[in-house]
């Protein structure tokens, strides 16, 4: 069947990235968004992966400008983990694990040290709290190797601004399923009529409205290797505190905790297993740990899994709709760009007729790309010995490892030698070889081939550290940046 009108189900931010991609990639598809009162927005501060700069500046080739004015990001350089048995380690969007440097010998990994936890520029700069090298005329130099911090009601609203502005319909109305042979037939209002289109988007988030409830696609559940399954969300208005420029993972009794940075506020959520504390216990130790939370603190239930597959006759499954793997990593806006730039290739490669084969290939990668994600989170609750309360031992002992099992035999037999990522890890796995060596050594795991560096080893790397650290303490913070991008007279590129 050949497609030219499309109906996205949802207005979050699932939807509208969905209707803007397919919009700005397809102009001649007609696109409509229905926003319905019964599909709620979560509404939390997020954070996000590089792929969620490059999908909307390098794919969509947007504005720049209006995404900083209108959404107002800060940046965030990777993570900073308050995890095993280190003081912290730092998991940056620079792949500094599979580099090496001249002076040395072997890959970058087999020279972490405690003493100075940076491998490279953007981990240095995390430890320092900076953002961006500070260039010659005092404007930040920036790079691609950053994602962002947002509210989620400013990011609704700049993608409700973009959609508008490419021709995307956006309807409010509250609409039931009406099935038909080729999956979904209509969506009907409560006034009785009709919405049809040729492609349905189900972005109605958790519901699952289409996917889930009307078509009863299985699911996937992913409890042997993600046992968290609930989130108490709070936060305050920033006083004085500095705007780091990465999201911090922090452990807790029976999960582990986020801090993500915005400009005017700082957002906490300590996500949590209820098989190991209930509710109320969560929420004592959450404002025991935060005594700052001046909002009231809310508890979101999810489960951790994907259905089998995303496109079932003429429904296409976007975000939550599908799936939901923790928050842990912020993967979730990563799935939706794939997610949506995969759709708008696979239609326009097959000039909107998709073959079956294509659909079935479509339902691999993306049930691929969420499996991939399973498993690296996997990862950080396996060797997690920071704490020794019933959760954890619990997540050392039972987690499952599924596709990172040979990562990690790896590792154990080798060390943090990335030789073999080509092999083990497909190149379509956004962590690369390189992420899962940040947490095995961050988490110090270990292994079967310690290496002591040599004299000369040794003095270059506590020069170069040295280097780094200095070209860091120069750096800009993001406060600073901030009112950069902000200045009349910055050119965007």
């Amino acid at each position: 069947m050949k497609i030219s009108s499309i109906i996205v189900l949802g207005a979050g931010s699932a939807g509208l990235m969905t209707a803007l991609t397919l919009k700005r990639k397809l102009p001649q598809l007609a696109v409509r968004v229905i926003r319905s009162p019964d599909i709620g927005i979560i509404g939390v501060g997020e954070g996000t992966t590089v792929v969620f700069p490059r999908h909307f500046f390098e794919y969509l080739k947007m504005k720049p400008r209006d995404f900083y004015e209108e959404a107002q990001p800060t940046w965030k350089m990777g993570l900073r983990f308050l995890w095993g048995p280190r003081r912290e380690f730092y998991y940056t969007f620079s792949y500094e694990f599979e580099k090496r440097f001249p002076g040395l010998s072997r890959n970058n990994g087999f020279y972490y040290s405690d003493e100075s936890p940076w491998l490279g520029h953007a981990s240095a700069f995390m430890a320092h709290h900076k953002v961006f090298p500070r260039r010659p005329d005092g404007l930040p130099q920036f790079h691609n190797n950053h994602a962002f911090h947002i509210e989620n009601k400013k990011l609704v609203g700049w993608l409700e601004n973009r959609c508008r502005d490419q021709g995307v319909v956006i309807t409010d109305a509250t609409v039931r399923a009406e099935k038909g042979p080729a999956g979904i037939a209509a969506l009907v209002t409560e006034s009785g009529d009709r919405i049809t289109g040729d492609l349905y988007l189900d972005a109605s988030g958790f519901r699952s409205e289409l996917l889930g409830r009307a078509l009863g696609e299985p699911f996937r559940d992913y409890q042997d290797a993600l046992f968290c399954d609930r989130a108490v969300i709070g936060g305050w208005p920033r006083a004085n505190e500095p705007i780091l420029p990465y999201t911090t993972a922090e452990t807790m009794d029976a999960g582990w905790c986020w801090q993500i940075e915005h400009e005017h506020f700082i957002n906490r959520g300590y996500v949590y297993s209820s098989k190991f504390i209930s509710d109320d216990a969560a929420l004592e130790e959450f404002l025991r740990k935060n005594s700052k939370v001046a909002t009231q603190p809310r508890v979101v239930k999810f489960r951790s899994g994907r259905c089998e597959r995303s496109w079932v006759g003429n429904v296409v499954g976007v975000g939550n709709a599908v799936g939901f793997v923790e928050p842990l990593e912020a993967t979730a806006l990563q799935v939706i760009c794939v997610e949506v730039s995969t759709l708008a290739d696979s239609l326009l490669d097959s000039l909107c007729e998709p073959t079956p084969m294509l659909i079935r290939l479509y339902n691999l990668y993306n049930g691929d790309q969420w499996d991939d994600i399973r498993n690296f989170l996997a990862i950080h609750y396996k060797f997690n010995t920071r704490l020794d309360t019933p959760f954890w031992r619990a997540c050392r002992s039972d987690t499952a490892l599924h596709g990172a099992q040979g990562i990690v035999d790896w590792y154990q037999e080798n060390g943090p030698s990335v030789l073999a990522g080509i092999t083990l890890v497909h190149p379509s796995n956004s962590f690369r070889m390189d992420g899962y060596m940040a947490l095995l050594v961050g988490q110090n795991v270990p292994h079967a081939r310690p290496y002591q560096p040599s004299s000369q080893e040794q003095a270059f790397l506590m020069k170069h550290r040295q280097e780094l650290a200095a070209e860091a303490r120069r750096g800009m913070d993001v406060k600073e940046a901030l009112q950069a991008v902000r200045s009349p007279g910055l050119k965007w590129a």
